[in-house]
């Protein structure tokens, strides 16, 4: 919670699906940003070519057929800019990414004005970061200018009975969605989602309680219940 109420870049760490957006939304809405915007976006979905008109937007008339649209950055200002798989991000990209953290302003595509951005900006990679400055694939600078606060989180097998709060968590969620009433876990299972190695992390236990929920007919959720991936039939047949 101090993380959140300072105006500080918090650089969160941790394996893919582990959580780390739901963390980043936690700092948002504990911050005094958290009336404002909360855009998320996911460094290896933008092609490097589109960078620059994604990010910071673009004016009219600058190719055919296009229309002046604000970019993702612009979009997040007065309140929070997450940045997933960051080190994912080229060079060159980096160095306008610094620039706007520096500055405060972007420059659309096309533009010489530039625009005024107040963001909080909350980054996440699986990539060793320290490594990858060592190695010159990231920024030096702006390694030291986003890892103001740094948060490690764990894989999901490594949380002990955090693993059955979240499970039952995500149950009722998917539950609550499809309008159906709330279902339990059973011993079994709780054992079973323990012993479970969870290379997937929280979204593959998101997606198996969403499963789960879809698919039981009873009241509480049964080893019959659960995926083989989960449940090897060896397991089911005792």
């Amino acid at each position: 919670l101090t993380i959140a109420r300072r105006p500080i870049n918090p650089l969160i760490l941790g394996p893919t699906g582990a959580g780390k957006e739901v963390i980043a939304k936690a700092i948002h809405f504990n911050s005094p940003r958290r009336e404002g915007p909360f855009v998320a976006v996911n460094c290896t979905a933008i092609p490097d070519s589109l960078f620059e008109s994604e990010m910071f937007g673009i004016e009219k008339g600058i190719a055919t057929g296009v229309n002046a649209r604000k970019g993702l950055i612009e979009e997040a200002s007065g309140g929070t800019l997450f940045l997933d798989e960051l080190a994912d991000m080229t060079l060159p990209n980096q160095a306008k990414l610094l620039r706007v953290l520096e500055e405060r302003e972007v420059l659309r595509v096309g533009s010489s004005k530039p625009v005024s951005v107040d963001i909080k900006l909350i980054a996440a990679t699986n990539a060793n970061l320290e490594e990858a400055v060592r190695k010159g694939n990231f920024r030096e600078d702006l390694y030291y200018r986003i890892n103001v606060a740094e948060i490690r989180v764990p894989p999901l097998r490594d949380r002990g009975d955090d693993i059955l709060l979240l499970a039952q968590l995500f149950l009722e969620r998917h539950c609550a969605y499809m309008g159906r009433p709330r279902l339990s876990l059973s011993p079994a299972v709780c054992r079973q989602l323990l012993q479970y190695g969870w290379p997937g992390n929280v979204r593959e236990l998101n997606n198996e309680m969403e499963r789960a929920a879809s698919l039981t007919i009873g009241n509480r959720v049964e080893l019959s219940d659960l995926s083989t991936r989960i449940v090897p039939d060896e397991v089911r047949c005792h």
